[in-house]
């Protein structure tokens, strides 16, 4: 949370072609049309504009107040979108209430991913997808995969681009 707090104000500006690459290809393979989106590790808000002109709703979570007051800026521009503070590993709402869940660049900030993981597919309908993104300079691909299988969810669509600097899985709960 420090950590994001302190580059809050230069995030967009670090990491928005990073992350642009990375929502691109992971709707290329998630469908959002009028559905309630998580994304989890919201950051800035970033993937809003990419998500909410067709999602349904659409909410931020992140442990950074800092990057969350950036992400109210951009949800702003949008009337389906809101933000809160949550613990990636505790979140506040109900089993199976969002029909995709986005977790970008999250799982190395995480101390246990299995157990974050775990946490999305709670919050995940049944039938619908999560999207995890595993950064490659703390994941080996084997260890990424690992972690995938003992999920208990389906791997769906594995994205390993040397243009983006993590691996994209998206899963079915």
């Amino acid at each position: 949370m420090l950590r994001y707090d302190v580059t809050a104000e230069m995030y967009d500006e670090r990491y928005a072609q990073e992350q642009q690459r990375k929502y691109k290809k992971a709707l290329e393979n998630v469908y959002v049309a009028g559905k309630k989106v998580l994304d989890v590790g919201c950051g800035s808000g970033l993937f809003f504009k990419d998500v909410a002109a067709q999602a349904g709703l659409v909410i931020g979570v992140d442990v950074s107040l800092k990057l969350l007051n950036k992400a109210k800026e951009q949800g702003n521009a949008f009337s389906n979108v809101a933000v809160l503070q949550a613990d990636v590993d505790h979140l506040p709402f109900r089993d199976g209430l969002f029909s995709a869940v986005f977790a970008f660049t999250v799982f190395q900030n995480v101390p246990k991913p299995a157990v974050t993981l775990n946490e999305l597919k709670r919050v995940a309908k049944k039938g619908d997808k999560i999207v995890v993104t595993g950064l490659k300079k703390a994941f080996p691909v084997t260890s990424f995969i690992d972690l995938l299988d003992s999920s208990g969810l389906k791997v769906l669509a594995f994205v390993d681009e040397e243009a983006i600097n993590c691996y994209i899985a998206v899963l079915a709960v």
